[in-house]
């Protein structure tokens, strides 16, 4: 927090700057400040002190807070962001047209692209059929979509994701740094989970669980065939660019977390 309030103000002394802040804080009765956590950070001298930090939400609503010449171009910005959201609430169409231009600008073929935004869709139908049986975003999909990767591509979403070991992911979207290859293949896991779904009509989870290990076994022996006659791996930690170091994103397009909804 200390460092933010350095940026933001001329203040020489930011660290009061930062207290006095804080006290208007309490005295407005603000819930900011009731969010603020203490974690041991390194200091100069090399020890470790209890220093306030905060979420990057909690970081733009202290930006507002603050009346400073500098703080000025991050509200503008924040106020432009919050119109196109409310825009886009209005009319769906303009977030295709943001994903668009996004993905065009990290370099992405427009082949890949354009399986992307279907995969979106397949996602879609998929967690739609599930919400028609009751289950729910969260704990749920997570769970299943676990077990579809899981089958299909031997990994769980954690472990696709892996930063050290596979894809090198900490927040991003793990289907941006998917190959051509992986996309389609996730593509036909979740379609065919959804097909299986709708012919079966599940009753229970566990039903559901049945379904998705089903549809991803088509995924899978696809894979298998796949790697059989081209003597290559699918499962790769390079990304749609040939990259062995994924793409960071500024977000999901449609702020999606796949895993989990």
């Amino acid at each position: 927090m200390v460092d933010v309030i350095a940026v933001l103000t001329d203040s020489e002394i930011p660290r009061r700057y930062w207290s006095d802040l804080k006290r208007k804080l309490i005295a407005e009765g603000s819930q900011l400040y009731e969010k603020i956590v203490q974690l041991k950070m390194q200091a100069a001298d090399g020890k470790f002190y209890k220093t306030d930090c905060m979420t990057t939400e909690q970081l733009f609503r202290l930006i507002q807070s603050v009346p400073s010449p500098k703080a000025e171009p991050f509200k503008l910005w924040m106020a432009q962001v919050a119109r196109e959201r409310l825009d886009e609430i209005k009319d769906p169409e303009i977030s295709i047209n943001r994903a668009l231009f996004n993905y065009r600008q990290l370099g992405y073929s427009e082949s890949w692209i354009n399986q992307r935004l279907k995969s979106m869709e397949i996602r879609k139908d998929l967690t739609d059929e599930w919400k028609k049986h009751g289950l729910q975003d969260g704990i749920q999909f997570a769970t299943l979509t676990d077990i579809i990767y899981k089958t299909w591509a031997g990994k769980t979403a954690k472990e696709y994701k892996e930063y050290k070991e596979f894809k090198g992911l900490k927040k991003e979207n793990l289907r941006d740094n998917m190959t051509n290859q992986e996309l389609v293949l996730n593509m036909l896991a979740e379609l065919s989970t959804k097909e299986i779904s709708e012919s079966r009509d599940p009753q229970n989870f566990t039903d559901h669980i049945q379904n998705a290990v089903d549809g991803a076994t088509i995924a899978k022996n696809a894979r298998t065939e796949l790697e059989k006659k081209t003597g290559k791996k699918v499962i790769s930690p390079s990304n749609a660019l040939g990259n062995d170091r994924l793409i960071e994103t500024k977000a999901s397009v449609f702020d999606e977390d796949e895993e989990s909804k």
